[in-house]
């Protein structure tokens, strides 16, 4: 019986019924990134699964503030859902939370979500909230528990430089990501490549290997470098994806362009602010890489508790 009562203890501390009277401070026209993990559960099996979403805060409409997700994942163990269409709200000035919507995994698997979290409590770094819902794939319903953390992104700030060396981060075009690794040059490929599209097997871990790395985290002030190994030149943007577009996959957000990349030559981009983005290649759009910008210790303040039991 200890164990029950131990995970029930657990269920209501990360429901946040001990912290009824706290509450966040959001406000309108702020970017957020919720990040987490947990476990998603059925009758038969025990998954672990985490959740990253970044979202921004719309209008206030009384004590409720409408928020989209900008961009993000959910994963079940090793399988990863990328968002598609979600909704959110922060409901009674933060105090919860409610996320339902639409995700698909990378083998275009279709999947709904339903989360409500609960404020377990703030400081001025981030908040921490307990969120049960459901995860619903056509095979399986899973009752999912997290904690999560919910911290403030400021604008993207990030200049572009022209300097060849850099003392942070290398990220590495590969050569034949033009090409889908299938040949080295991009010239009488096309062919070949949509028919790679539809024969590569979409669990292969390499299938989207085109950069060195698909996802960093760094702090704001870190200068990346991005060398090209491949045989064509190459530019970055960053922007949001549009998934499940085939013809406007991605749309621009201006806050990241760069100049062309020529064949074994590189450029630094230095963040100077916080920030959730995705960079990608416009003219190769299976080139993308997923980036965390946002420090160690954040400065907002997200409300000043009066928890019980303070």
């Amino acid at each position: 019986m200890k164990l029950p009562i131990t995970l029930a203890a657990l269920f209501v501390i990360s429901s946040g019924f001990y912290f009824t009277e706290s509450f966040a401070e959001i406000s309108e026209n702020q970017a957020f990134l919720l990040e987490g993990s947990g476990f998603a559960v059925t009758e038969e099996i025990i998954k672990i699964s985490e959740i990253d979403l970044g979202l921004s805060s719309q209008q206030q409409r009384g004590s409720t503030i409408n928020f989209l997700t900008e961009d993000g994942f959910v994963t079940l163990n090793d399988e990863e859902f990328v968002i598609s269409e979600l909704e959110g709200k922060f409901l009674r000035e933060g105090r919860y939370i409610r996320i339902n919507g639409n995700v698909e995994s990378l083998t275009g698997q279709d999947t709904t979500i339903s989360f409500f979290g609960r404020l377990v409590e703030e400081s001025k770094d981030a908040a921490v909230y307990g969120f049960t819902g459901r995860i619903t794939t056509t095979d399986d319903t899973y009752k999912v528990i997290y904690t999560t953390k919910l911290s403030t992104l400021s604008k993207i700030d990030s200049t572009p430089t022209t300097t060849e060396t850099s003392d942070n981060l290398t990220i590495q075009i590969l050569r034949g990501a033009s090409t889908q690794g299938l040949v080295d040059s991009y010239i009488d490929a096309s062919s070949i490549r949509d028919q790679a599209i539809a024969t590569q097997n979409p669990n292969d871990p390499l299938r989207l290997r085109y950069f060195s790395d698909d996802r960093i985290s760094v702090e704001p002030g870190t200068t990346i470098t991005i060398v090209n190994n491949d045989v064509v030149s190459h530019s970055i943007l960053s922007g949001k994806e549009n998934y499940g577009d085939r013809h406007n996959p991605f749309t621009d957000d201006g806050r990241i362009s760069t100049d062309p990349i020529e064949p074994g030559k590189s450029i630094d981009i230095t963040f100077n602010d916080a920030g959730f983005y995705r960079l990608y290649d416009p003219d190769y759009p299976w080139m993308k890489i997923v980036a965390y910008v946002f420090p160690n210790i954040d400065s907002l303040i997200f409300g000043e508790g009066q928890n019980l039991g303070n």
